[in-house]
């Protein structure tokens, strides 16, 4: 077998070669699971984010819209030009992120901080150094901040329980028996359990054709120093440490090998579009990639480009309808609503806490970082997840002075 450097060339060459002739129903096959799978399980987390920093429901709408333009657009431009499997996502960890915020000056302080982050993406994609030094952060604390961030989400299924037991063991019931059979598509199963249980509840009897149009709401943007260090930094460092590095990881793993910094160039870009809209981030999918990128999506490496251009249509295509979602969401029960938003991070929650503690000698710091990320501390406007990074890398640097200094 060829070393991995040569699988890399040869795949590139072949999907230089193969052109539009790369179109495949199989690929589209995978493509269209891949977008199903990517919206189902993920858009409860961010409406509930947009909402948590002050979007009203024709924001949090016009929000999740954006964001699914953004990104379908993103995938289909990126898989036309290089012909490779290049699937978008928007950051489920960054609307987690989100939920768990606090921001003083309301949603448009929210959307500037939005726009910062984009801009950073942008940033690292043209400043190697930029790119490097969030590379850099250790990824024990990277993880236990992002640990932290989820908790509180991921705790709603409990809660759930305790508030409204009999629909709420329903939903867990189907993503626990649809999970041993088929893990991906747990989720997108419990999703559809949650809507099946409102609908025969009466929850979605609000609904008009109105709120089913696509309705953008332009937000003008307002920029702060609290809103750019307490959301635009972390949100930035989770798109990138749980989004960006592992969605190219995937690529990679794959023989896929596009210029990375020109990725992020691109998926800031389209954030920073998407941001006066109420979108929060699009950047490199990562479980979905894997779906575009595999042999499951075509034997042939070089025709693979096709899953992620119809993922990014369908993406573009649930965007649109993006408001008939947004509607039932807020005409039903929000802790049920939460709860399949906290299922669809388990698995997310579960990768954190272990990249968090798996080594020795940086648990005690990661540990620290988690629970300070987690308490919802805010101060001077600053949310929990920058002081949990501070206090951990704090609590690391002091370990390293300690092991430093020489003994007597």
């Amino acid at each position: 077998m060829p070393p991995r450097s040569a699988r890399r060339f040869e795949v590139t060459v072949a999907a230089e070669r193969t052109g539009a002739a790369g179109a495949s129903w199989q690929a589209a096959g995978a493509g269209l699971v891949a977008a199903v799978v990517g919206f189902a399980s993920s858009f409860a987390v961010v409406l509930n984010g947009l909402t948590s920093v002050g979007a009203s429901p024709a924001q949090a709408a016009s929000g999740l819209m954006a964001a699914s333009i953004a990104m379908g657009l993103c995938a289909i431009v990126l898989s036309l030009k290089l012909r490779l499997p290049i699937a978008i996502a928007w950051s489920t960890p960054g609307a987690a992120l989100l939920a768990s915020t606090a921001v003083e000056g309301g949603f448009p302080a929210a959307v500037g901080a939005f726009i910062t982050a984009g801009v950073l993406v942008v940033l690292a994609g043209l400043w190697k150094p930029l790119g490097r030094a969030v590379a850099a952060i250790p990824a024990p604390l990277a993880n236990a901040m992002l640990a932290g961030v989820l908790l509180g989400l991921c705790l709603a299924p409990v809660k759930a329980v305790a508030q409204d037991p009999l629909p709420a063991l329903a939903i867990i019931g189907v993503w626990a028996v649809v999970g041993r059979i088929k893990k991906i598509f747990a989720v997108p199963a419990a999703a559809l359990a949650t809507v099946a249980i409102l609908v025969a509840t009466s929850g979605g009897g609000s609904l008009s054709a109105e709120s089913l149009l696509p309705q953008p709401v332009f937000v003008v943007p307002v920029f702060s120093f609290a809103a750019t260090v307490g959301v635009a930094v972390p949100l930035f460092i989770v798109t990138m440490a749980s989004q960006n590095i592992p969605g190219y990881a995937v690529m990679n793993a794959h023989g896929y090998k596009p210029d990375f910094n020109a990725l992020l160039r691109s998926t800031g870009l389209f954030s920073i579009a998407a941001a006066p809209f109420g979108g929060h981030a699009v950047n490199l999918a990562a479980i979905t990639a894997a779906l575009c990128a595999s042999p499951d999506a075509h034997p042939d490496p070089a025709r693979r480009w096709w899953a992620s251009t119809v993922a990014g249509i369908a993406y573009v295509a649930f965007g649109l309808a993006a408001g008939g979602a947004a509607a039932f969401v807020a005409s039903t029960k929000p802790i049920l609503i939460e709860a399949v938003a906290g299922l669809a991070l388990l698995g997310a929650l579960g990768g954190a806490l272990q990249g968090a503690t798996a080594q020795s000698e940086t648990r005690e710091p990661a540990v620290v970082t988690f629970v300070v990320a987690a308490s919802g501390l805010t101060l001077f406007g600053i949310g929990g997840a920058f002081w949990g990074l501070t206090a951990g890398g704090a609590m690391m640097a002091l370990d390293r002075v300690r092991r430093q200094r020489p003994m007597k």
